[in-house]
């Protein structure tokens, strides 16, 4: 419609970049807001700031208008995904919140990536399914009275008669009877008033070992994301039909979320992580290989390395936070998070490429991964392992010299080889 073709190709990965701009600039803001103002009303805000410019796009005049408001909406779509997944984790119980964390959210993930060629494949006018994709957003609006704010939060601001509300609303639906004193106000407000220590981001290389696990973490995320959002966009460049295509990219993340979570629950992480790796990058690799007669081996093979790096993508979420310690845990994970954004910018153009040579995005993707991979194997392992509390008590990475025990390191061993006495204090 305006003229995207010839010169001006290269304007519709830039559309696509762009929204990744979005969010990544959400990444920055969305947990800030979140503590300052709260999950609950986060959630809700940039769910109607994903909703509202959407519609606008809609209505959008030119390519630059259109583009403006995708970065806006970018902001919104990331903003209320973490939202949505903190506030999840934080008023779960533990066992139930294992399975919100791992299925609950890639689930509903992939079946509303079912839906999308679905959608495309019965209103073809880009405007018209724009609008239709963003009118469901509006039935979101009745959750406002069922989902309640993060009783943790509410105390971390002092909130304690409105935290002690929602316990005791939860406790009566599940049919429990709840204490009569719940929270004691003098005892959480001396919680609250104790001094902690402050962490920067600096800290994220205090130490070769924890330094070294930065780097690695930062490429991991990196490449998995290029792989991941690559193999999604390049879905219309497949042979057959774009829209069973679209289909069968969105069906093949329900078994890779499965298979994740059955892998972080019964075997080693880097073992895991490495062969989902190794799988997702080697068929890449073989597509160039099979003859350009034979279509349905070639899809056969882009729908396997979309399987072994959407698993990988799930496992990395889990294996980076079990690597940094308590102290600068969500640093570390943001910190990678980042740089899986700017994969995800990177991603359009690597499926640009292909108008150059149709192998090339696989082959740049495969290599990637298949070397992502290897990196994956110089990682410590932590399955079984307590979480880390203090820098001192990481895990070192395979290679680096072996130093002595501190005594925090010794309360680590203490804690394995005792995990009963401090269950209580597990998150």
């Amino acid at each position: 419609q305006w003229n995207l073709v010839c010169d001006n190709d290269w304007k519709a990965p830039l559309s696509t970049s762009l929204f990744f701009v979005g969010v990544l600039l959400g990444s920055f803001v969305s947990g800030q807001l979140s503590d300052k103002f709260g999950r609950k009303n986060v959630l809700f805000a940039t769910l109607a700031m994903q909703t509202g410019f959407s519609f606008v796009q809609v209505f959008s005049t030119s390519w630059e208008m259109f583009s403006v408001f995708f970065v806006l909406v970018g902001m919104g779509q990331i903003s209320n995904y973490v939202a949505a997944f903190v506030l999840g984790t934080e008023i779960l119980g533990k066992s139930i919140r294992v399975l919100f964390c791992t299925l609950g959210v890639c689930i509903f993930y992939a079946f509303g990536y079912m839906l999308l060629p679905l959608f495309a494949y019965f209103i073809r006018d880009w405007r018209m399914l724009l609008l239709a994709l963003t009118l469901p957003g509006l039935l979101c609006i009745p959750l406002w009275w069922v989902i309640p704010e993060s009783p943790r939060w509410l105390i971390s601001q002092g909130r304690f008669q409105e935290a002690e509300d929602i316990i005791r609303k939860a406790a009566k639906t599940n049919g429990i009877t709840a204490p009569d004193v719940i929270l004691d106000p003098s005892e959480m407000q001396d919680l609250n008033s104790q001094k902690q220590q402050t962490y920067t981001i600096l800290d994220l290389m205090k130490t070769r070992n924890i330094l070294t696990i930065t780097i690695m973490s930062v490429i991991l995320w990196m490449i998995i994301s290029v792989g991941y959002f690559g193999l999604s966009l390049d879905t219309p460049n497949l042979h057959g039909d774009v829209y069973v295509n679209c289909f069968l990219s969105a069906v093949i993340e329900v078994p890779a979320y499965i298979i994740a979570w059955l892998l972080l629950r019964n075997l080693p992480r880097r073992y895991s992580m490495a062969a989902a790796l190794f799988l997702g990058g080697c068929v890449l690799l073989f597509i160039q290989l099979v003859p350009s007669h034979v279509r349905a081996l070639s899809i056969i093979l882009v729908m396997l390395g979309k399987f072994g790096i959407t698993s990988a993508f799930s496992m990395v979420y889990v294996y980076t936070a079990e690597l940094y310690p308590t102290v600068v845990r969500n640093m570390g994970v943001g910190a990678s998070s980042m740089a899986s954004r700017l994969g995800s910018i990177l991603s359009p153009y690597f499926v640009y490429l292909g108008a150059y040579d149709r192998f090339l995005p696989y082959i740049l993707m495969g290599s990637l991964t298949v070397l992502s991979g290897i990196l994956t194997l110089f990682l410590p392992e932590s399955y079984g392992r307590p979480l880390p509390d203090t820098i001192e008590q990481m895990l070192l990475v395979k290679g680096l010299e072996y130093r002595p025990a501190s005594r925090s390191t010794r309360d680590s061993k203490e804690e394995e080889e005792n995990p009963d006495i401090f269950k209580s204090t597990a998150f």
